[in-house]
């Protein structure tokens, strides 16, 4: 079920929706981004079959032995390969397992209308951190459109790779850069997860998909025009 907040902007749309906000599916954790970059935790965690058939399930994470990428929508379970520095292969099969994942129950998603100034990844992070401002709780957001233009990566670590740092976790990494794609992202926020399921330097962790299902990976960047997409978060 998705509500909708369409008429609020800037500030009043955020007061608004931190006030109407309740209680919301706990996000759940499986292992730590810092124990597979810096302890060379590879080996998977967490099974995707024994999650992706509950409905109203998603997540993502890294394929186990940094080979791949993973992504949960609703209960379907992505996975992509890459296949050469221009190419990869998609498949939605749930026999994968990954040595961290993000995940959240979602039955109902919260529109909530961009402000123009949110056109990068950057300025979604900043528009979220200030939204979320009130809501301790890490949470799922999707965002559905077409978007101006989106860089994405799928790791593909060598096989037998030692792995003690992110430069070691990213050797053979391929990043794609894809025109205009019509896509759906799926991301988690939160300010209190860095080195778990985010970044140091950022509040959310982003992975896309086409809908074609041609292209799926981490989300290194984009560009868009916010009256082109529509943001869900998960109420």
């Amino acid at each position: 079920m998705v509500k909708y907040y369409g008429k609020l902007h800037g500030a009043c749309l955020m007061l608004a929706l931190g006030a109407a906000l309740g209680t919301h599916a706990q996000v759940v954790v499986t292992g730590a981004m810092h124990n597979t970059m810096f302890n060379g935790q590879l080996a998977g965690l967490v099974a995707m079959d024994t999650i992706a058939t509950r409905p109203h399930s998603y997540g993502l994470g890294p394929l186990e032995y940094l080979r791949g990428e993973l992504l949960l929508l609703d209960g379907h379970c992505y996975v992509s390969h890459a296949t050469s520095d221009s190419t990869m292969v998609v498949q939605e099969r749930s026999d994968v397992k990954a040595p961290f994942f993000v995940q959240q129950q979602v039955k109902e998603w919260r529109i909530v209308v961009l402000p123009d100034s949110v056109t990068d990844l950057g300025r979604l992070d900043t528009f979220l951190t200030a939204w979320a401002k009130d809501r301790p709780d890490a949470f799922a957001f999707r965002l559905t459109g077409r978007l101006a233009d989106a860089r994405l990566h799928v790791v593909d670590l060598p096989p037998g790779s030692a792995v003690r740092s992110p430069d070691d976790a990213h050797q053979g990494q391929k990043s794609y850069a894809l025109k205009e794609p019509d896509a759906e992202l799926l991301g988690f926020f939160s300010t209190r997860h860095k080195a778990v399921f985010t970044h140091h330097d950022t509040n959310i962790h982003v992975h896309l998909i086409t809908t074609g299902r041609q292209w799926m990976g981490h989300l290194e960047d984009m560009h868009m025009d916010p009256r082109r997409v529509v943001l869900y978060i998960a109420e």
